[in-house]
Parts: structure tokens; sequence; C-alpha cells
């Protein structure tokens, strides 16, 4: 997935949090809550975690952000007119402008990133991918299996640009007087 990396590595510093949104029982719905699922066993880079939100999100969202999260990064199956499989990686600004409030979901995406965002530190993402069925009572399709597979791999692999901290100058000792 060339340049899904790179925008990943340069957008997500810190505290990361990502969220699987979806129903398992909706085929590729799914994906999302799979693939944090996944995560959630482990070798995500340091300071980040991953949540199983499912079709709730709002019952989890606000202990996140109290958390400290500085990224909160949704992942979802959403319908943006791609090949199936296919990814999209936006901010909230992209997310409300390109989904406003259309969603599967109790409360919009748009809103979602809203809200997380509301405390003024946090920023919100959308790591969408595109869907092949939507049949209840249907597993992943393959080309979503392949897909959540990838990115798996990927999101364990990235490597967030820490700041570089800088010592701080040192500074001339103050004159004492003495009465």
């Amino acid at each position: 997935m060339p340049g899904l990396r790179e925008q990943l590595e340069q957008c997500l510093t810190g505290r990361v949090c990502l969220m699987g949104l979806g129903n398992v029982d909706y085929g590729d719905d799914g994906f999302g809550v799979r693939l944090a699922a996944d995560l959630a066993a482990g070798g995500l880079p340091e300071g980040w975690q991953a949540v199983v939100a499912g079709t709730t999100p709002e019952r989890v969202i606000g202990r996140v952000v109290a958390n400290g999260c500085e990224h909160l990064v949704f992942l979802d199956a959403v319908e943006f007119g791609g090949a199936p499989g296919s990814t999209v990686f936006l901010s909230s600004k992209e997310v409300a402008a390109r989904f406003p409030q259309v969603s599967t979901h109790k409360i919009s995406l748009a809103l979602l990133a809203l809200w997380a965002e509301s405390n003024g530190t946090t920023r919100s993402w959308l790591l969408g991918v595109q869907p092949e069925s939507l049949n209840a009572g249907q597993p992943l399709t393959t080309t979503m299996q392949e897909t959540l597979e990838a990115l798996r791999e990927l999101l364990r692999g990235v490597e967030s640009p820490r700041q570089q901290i800088e010592p701080p100058a040192p500074r001339p000792m103050a004159e004492a007087s003495v009465r």
C-alpha cells in the first residue's frame, strides 16, 4: 500500500488509539472490529492501543479521549466508491465533508470525530476500507481478509516520528546575596 505508511507515520505521533467499528454479523461490515481485535492482541508501536467499539462507539469514545489519546483512528468499512478492499485515510474535516450524516452507526462518523476533538487535544482520523459484501450471516470476503492482514502488518510496523527533545540550555548560576 504505497503512500499509506508515509501518511500514517506523518500524521500519527504520540498516543494513538485505533477504534474498530462495525457489525461482525454483516460480512465486510465487521472489518474494523476484526482488525482492532487482532491489533489489541499485541505488537503495536509504543503508545498505541486498539479498542473494539463495534456498533456502539459512543460507549467508549469518552473514556478513550479522557485517557489522553492524542489521535483517534476509526477503523471501519465505508462506502467511498473505491474498488473492494481499497483504503482511504481521512482527517476529521475530510470525513465531515465526505460522510456528513450518512452512517450505518447510530451516530455518524463525522459527529464521532467532532465529539472526540471537542477536548481540543485529540485529532480524529478514518482509516476506511471499501467493502465488497454486507450480506447478513457471512464472514469477511477474501478481498477484505487480505486487506485486513496487510493493514494489520502495516499498522504494527508504523514508526511514528518521536519529537527530538533538546536538553535545556545551561543557565548561569544565580548570584546569591548574603546579608
